[in-house]
C-alpha cells in the first residue's frame, strides 16, 4: 500500500516505517510540524518516501494515518479528498487525555468515518471515545544494537522538555534520586534542567538530542533506568531501556503498572520506596543485572517489531478491504 503519515513521534513512525508498504512522509522548505519530513537522528528504511503538498495531489494513496485533528483538514487539502470518505483513514492516539478525565471527550469521538486506534489499553479506557470504532496496538520497537552493561553506577531518564513540562515528567521529583545516585538526563530541551533544579553537575549531567543510536549506548552503561512520568502513555524509551536489559524504577502510574511485571523493577506510587530501590541499584549490580534480565525477556516478547507490524498490517488490510 501507499500510505500516508506525517512524522510527528519520531520513535514511533520508526517503528511503523519498517513495515512492507511504501510510507509517503509529507515535507514542507521549512520542515515544520507539518512537513518534517525524514527522520534525521533515527534511521529509516528507503520505503519511508518524502513527499510534498503538491506531489501529493497527484500520487494514489491507500491509507490515510492521521495523528492531530488538524490533519483531516490538511490532508483534504493536499489530496483532494476526504479522509474516512474518499480514502480510508486511521487515527492513532498517542497520549493519555487531559483536561476533565476521565470525562474528557475524545476529537475523533462519536465518528462512523474512520478507526481509533490507541497505543495502550490504558488510554483507550481512559478517554470517552464515544460511538468511534476504536482498536489498541500496543508499541513495537525496532531493537536496539546494544545490551545493558551497567558499568556506571548512574541512573539513565530519558525525557523531552523536563524543564516545561514538569509535574508531567515529573521533573520536581529529580532531586529526591539525584540524592541516592547520579542522574544523566537524555532528550530533547534538557539543556536548561540542572540551572531549574539547582543541581551540581556531579549529581545531574544532561545530554541534549542525542542520536538514537548513540544515546541506547550511553543508557546501556548506566545501572538503573529511572521513568517519573506522573501521566503519559507509556513511553517507548522505558520500551527500550528494558529491552536492552535495565532494571526499572518507575512511578506505578497509567500504562507501565502492566508493563514493567514486578521481577523486572521496582514500581511503586510511595517516592521513597522508588528512591531506595534507586539506591540499592546503584550499589548492588547484581540485583541489578537479575531485574535486567527479565524486563529484556518480557519485551523482546510483548513489545516485538514483528507483532507491531503484523497488528498494524491487520488492521491497515481490514480497514482498506471494508471501503472497496
Amino acid at each position: 500500500m501507499n500510505v500516508l503519515v506525517w512524522h510527528v513521534h519520531g520513535s514511533w513512525t520508526t517503528s511503523f516505517v519498517h513495515g512492507r508498504h511504501r510510507y509517503l512522509v509529507p515535507v514542507t522548505p521549512d520542515r515544520g510540524p507539518y512537513g518534517l519530513g525524514r527522520a534525521r537522528t533515527y534511521t529509516w528504511p528507503d520505503n519511508a518516501v518524502e513527499v510534498t503538498p503538491e506531489e501529493l495531489g497527484r500520487t494514489e494513496v491507500d491509507l490515510v494515518i492521521l495523528q492531530r485533528p488538524e490533519e483531516l483538514d490538511l490532508a483534504e487539502r493536499w489530496l483532494g479528498r476526504r479522509p474516512g470518505r474518499d480514502v480510508p483513514a486511521v487515527y492513532v492516539e498517542h497520549n493519555t487525555p487531559k483536561g476533565d478525565v476521565p470525562d474528557t471527550r475524545h476529537p475523533m469521538a462519536d465518528r462512523d468515518d474512520l478507526l481509533l486506534t490507541h497505543v495502550t489499553h490504558f488510554n483507550e479506557l481512559f478517554w470517552d471515545n464515544g460511538d468511534t470504532r476504536t482498536a489498541v496496538v500496543e508499541h513495537g520497537i525496532v531493537p536496539p544494537r546494544v545490551e545493558w552493561t551497567g558499568e556506571l553506577d548512574r541512573l539513565a531518564v530519558v525525557t523531552n522538555e523536563p524543564v516545561r513540562r514538569w509535574r508531567v515528567t515529573g521533573t520536581d521529583l529529580m532531586p529526591r534520586f539525584a540524592a541516592a545516585a547520579p542522574l544523566d538526563v537524555f532528550g530533547m530541551g534538557v539543556a536548561g534542567l540542572p540551572d531549574r533544579l539547582g543541581l551540581p553537575a556531579d549529581r545531574l549531567a544532561v545530554h541534549d538530542d542525542v542520536p538514537q543510536d548513540r544515546m541506547h549506548t550511553e543508557v546501556a552503561r548506566r545501572r538503573a533506568y529511572l521513568h517519573l512520568c506522573r501521566w503519559t502513555s507509556l513511553g517507548l524509551s522505558l520500551i527500550e531501556a528494558m529491552t536492552i536489559g535495565m532494571p526499572v524504577v518507575a512511578l506505578a502510574t497509567t500504562e507501565a503498572v502492566d508493563a514493567v511485571p514486578p521481577d523486572a523493577g521496582v514500581l511503586a506510587t510511595r517516592v521513597d520506596t522508588l528512591v531506595e530501590a534507586a539506591r540499592w541499584l546503584a550499589e548492588d549490580r547484581d540485583a541489578a543485572y537479575r531485574l535486567g534480565a527479565r524486563a529484556r525477556e518480557v519485551t523482546k516478547e510483548r513489545f516485538g517489531l514483528d507483532r507491531f507490524l503484523a497488528d498494524w498490517d491487520r488492521i491497515m488490510e481490514e480497514e482498506t478491504c471494508a471501503s472497496r
